[in-house]
């Protein structure tokens, strides 16, 4: 958060969901509708902007294309998300996250059906061949109008720390 006070971003104005990593992700992202209508509430605005990681992306897609949250989001970036799956993911089956995770699951098949990029939020992805998680990397990108940002080489993990691709998403977010 702090590459985000430093682009100018309020603290009061960031937010952070947590959702459990082990379970459903159709029971996170009605936990992270509420979230948002929560942040909507406390703060005044109408929209809010979500920055996710991994598989934070499957959280956030099922939110706003199967729940219909795009009109409460202004943009969603996401950083090195799961958005078409992890053949990483494998190693994890008897989690059902992890089931939801895999490439060709019925959940992917749900967020990827038709218009990922659905309403008027504006989508944009960042994404590395070095990822080491997300596999193939290039699950990540979204298609339909998404900005996708392909970083010559960083890590799942790293991205986290990456403060240009941070300031990139925090100016974007703004935007």
């Amino acid at each position: 958060m702090s590459v985000f006070r430093a682009a100018g971003w309020s603290s009061s104005n960031l937010f952070a969901y947590e959702y459990n990593s082990y379970g459903n992700n159709i029971t996170n992202a009605r936990g992270l509708a509420s979230y948002v209508d929560q942040v909507k509430a406390r703060t005044g605005a109408s929209q809010v902007a979500i920055v996710n990681h991994s598989m934070g992306g499957l959280v956030s897609q099922y939110y706003l294309k199967v729940l219909g949250g795009n009109p409460n989001v202004s943009h969603l970036a996401s950083i090195a998300g799961a958005n078409h799956g992890t053949t990483a993911a494998g190693a994890c089956l008897i989690f059902v996250t992890c089931q939801q995770m895999y490439p060709g699951s019925s959940f992917i098949g749900q967020i990827s059906a038709g218009d990922e990029t659905p309403g008027s939020t504006r989508y944009a992805t960042w994404y590395s061949p070095c990822d080491g998680v997300i596999a193939p990397y290039s699950s990540t990108a979204l298609e339909d109008g998404a900005t996708n940002h392909l970083v010559a080489c960083q890590t799942h993990i790293g991205f986290l720390t990456d403060t240009s691709v941070l300031t990139q998403i925090a100016n974007y977010v703004r935007s």
